[in-house]
C-alpha cells in the first residue's frame, strides 16, 4: 500500500525537505501551508496535491487533513511543520506575542492530533509533531516558545496512550537551532552564530534535510513499534555539555 502523507508547512524549510524525502520514498504527498505560492512551487516541483491552511486554527487542519485524504485516497500519516520563533523574557512578552505563540505551535499541533484520531483510526497511522530543545533544557529568554513546545511533548504522551488501541502512533521531533528560513535572523552576524554554534556540542547548526529525515523515520510504518517518543535532533544541545 502507497504511504499517504499529509506534511503541514510543506513550503518551510523542514516541511519542504520532508516533502522531497517522502516522495523520494515513494509516498504520496499532500502539502499545506498558509502562503500559496510558495507552496504551489513546492507542490509544482513534486508534481503532488496541495492547499492552503491556517494551522494555528484546528478547525482549517481538520477541513485540510479532510482534503488531503480525499485527494490522496486515505491518510497514513501526518506530519506538523508549522511553528513560529520568539526569543524575548517573559515580561517583554506581550499577551498578543503569547496567544500567537500558542496558536502556531500548540494549536496546530492540537489540530493535526484531532484530525488524526478522527480519520486514523480504523487502519491506524503516524502523526509527529515539531518540539524544540528548548522544551528539554532551560534557555533565556525562552519561556514563551518553551511552553508551547513543552505542551507538544504533553500532548504527544496523552494522545499516544489514548490512541494506542486504534495503532494510531504519536511522536515528535526536538531540533536545536536549525538553518531554515525562520532562523536566519538569529545567525545574521558572524558573532551571533558563533554564539549559537558554540551552544551545540556537535560544534554546528542543524541543516533542514537532517530533521526531515527524523521525521520520516518516524512516520514510516516500518518503526510501528515507536510512539510516546520524543527524538531529539540537536547536536546534544538538551543533554549534553562540551567541553
Amino acid at each position: 500500500m502507497t504511504h499517504r502523507v499529509l506534511v503541514i508547512g510543506g513550503s518551510g524549510g523542514i516541511g519542504s525537505a520532508l516533502a522531497r524525502q517522502l516522495v523520494q520514498g515513494g509516498a504520496q504527498v499532500f502539502l499545506a501551508g498558509r502562503d500559496p505560492s510558495r507552496l504551489a512551487t513546492v507542490a509544482d516541483e513534486l508534481a503532488m496535491p496541495c492547499g492552503t491552511v491556517d494551522a494555528s486554527d484546528p478547525d482549517q487542519v481538520d477541513a485540510c487533513a479532510d482534503a488531503a485524504a480525499v485527494a490522496l485516497g486515505g491518510l497514513d500519516g501526518i506530519a506538523n511543520c508549522v511553528g513560529s520563533l520568539i526569543l524575548k523574557p517573559a515580561h517583554l512578552t506581550s499577551t498578543a506575542d503569547w496567544q500567537a505563540t500558542l496558536a502556531a505551535n500548540l494549536s496546530s499541533a492540537f489540530g493535526c492530533v484531532r484530525a488524526a484520531g478522527r480519520l486514523m483510526k480504523v487502519d491506524g497511522g503516524s502523526v509527529v509533531l515539531v518540539s524544540s530543545a528548548a522544551a528539554r533544557v532551560g534557555l533565556a529568554n525562552h519561556e514563551a516558545i518553551a511552553a508551547a513546545k513543552a505542551g507538544i511533548i504533553g500532548l504527544v504522551l496523552s494522545a499516544a496512550a489514548t490512541y494506542a488501541r486504534q495503532k494510531i502512533r504519536f511522536n515528535a521531533v526536538a531540533p536545536g537551532l536549525v538553518r531554515t528560513p525562520l532562523t536566519k535572523g538569529l545567525v545574521a552576524s558572524e558573532l551571533a552564530e558563533k554564539a549559537s554554534v558554540g551552544m551545540h556540542p556537535l560544534g554546528r547548526l542543524g541543516e533542514p534535510e537532517e530533521v526531515a529525515r527524523a521525521i520520516a523515520f518516524l512516520l514510516d510504518p516500518a518503526q510501528g513499534w515507536i510512539t510516546g517518543q520524543v527524538l531529539g535532533v540537536d547536536g546534544g544541545l538538551a543533554d549534553l555539555r562540551g567541553r
